[in-house]
């Protein structure tokens, strides 16, 4: 058998929300290089600010605005950035009481080496040139061993000119998938537009996507199967939120497909029919594209519908 096969993976949901006035203070207070808390009912600044007390689970409004200088509480040394961190070269990330406030925000400090970080020293916000009202406008916190701690924080009414109001949360994880033994075979025969699952040998089922062991006898499956073309939608639904990077209109239709000679149904988009029409019990086959490694959908074959008794132990 040839090499198993591995490929980059990137998983990624960001999505929207809404900011309350709260939050939107924050972070359109960054935007202008304004640091808010919140003051909680036990007198505490709370930064970053948070809605409800942490103690009494009271909504909190009272903004409080603290000094862009503060301490360090405590540290742990970065001696590699990743993507997506606030700096591209290795530092310590912190957590600094701001001055005027009573808890710790989270961020980057900006320092030659772990010997110049310490807990209890100085240091200061470095703001990002361009702010959009986001934590990156912080871009990281720098030594200020000649800042001298400012006074406590004074109220602020939390009004600006154009506040953010929603913001975009990602959501993203990077990784190398290898498939197995079992899947290569299978994503090698979808290149060969051949569907190959693996029969049980105890109980004689036809799995696909293959496993390599059977999932009802926990035995090994050593036996290859072609399976399908053609297959019976055993349950779908319709899609209406169109996907990030997903060329394909919206509403649309996901299923379950039974392939002919298999146990196990497989998911695939069903094409080359109104929505509204899909239905159980709908016969099916497979589409390519030139060069693709695996069906672009599934489109009916013009076959009488599958009697349910067909497919129902599939659903």
């Amino acid at each position: 058998m040839s090499e198993v096969l591995t490929a980059p993976l990137v998983v990624e949901f960001p999505f929207t929300r809404s900011l309350g006035p709260v939050q939107s203070a924050f972070l359109t207070g960054l935007r202008e290089r304004t640091v808010l808390g919140v003051r909680a009912r036990d007198g505490r600044v709370v930064v970053p600010p948070v809605e409800y007390d942490p103690v009494t689970a009271d909504e909190l409004r009272e903004l409080v605005e603290v000094a862009p200088t503060g301490t360090v509480t405590t540290w742990a040394w970065n001696p590699s950035a990743r993507r997506g961190q606030p700096l591209d070269t290795p530092f310590a990330w912190v957590l600094v009481r701001l001055d005027g406030a009573d808890t710790a925000l989270l961020h980057a400090l900006d320092a030659p080496g772990p010997e110049a970080v310490h807990s209890g020293m100085r240091v200061r916000i470095r703001w990002a040139a361009e702010r959009t009202g986001a934590i990156t406008d912080i871009a990281c916190f720098e030594p200020a061993d000649d800042a001298a701690e400012q006074p406590h924080g004074r109220p602020h009414g939390g009004e600006f000119a154009d506040p953010v109001t929603g913001i975009t949360a990602p959501a993203r994880l990077d990784y190398t998938y290898a498939p197995g033994r079992t899947q290569t075979r299978y994503l090698q025969g979808l290149a060969e537009h051949k569907t190959v699952g693996e029969r049980c040998p105890a109980c004689r089922k036809v799995y696909v996507p293959p496993r390599g062991a059977c999932p009802t006898c926990g035995v090994a499956t050593g036996e290859q199967v072609e399976v399908g073309p053609r297959g019976t939608v055993t349950t779908f639904c319709i899609v209406n939120i169109k996907a990030r990077n997903l060329d394909i209109d919206v509403p649309y239709v996901y299923a379950h497909i039974a392939l002919d000679g298999a146990d196990l149904a497989l998911h695939a988009r069903i094409g080359g029919i109104p929505y509204d029409q899909v239905r159980m019990g709908l016969r099916v086959e497979p589409v390519w594209t030139e060069g693709a490694r695996h069906p672009d959908h599934y489109r009916p074959t013009g076959e009488p519908d599958a009697d349910y008794d067909s497919y129902k132990e599939l659903i």
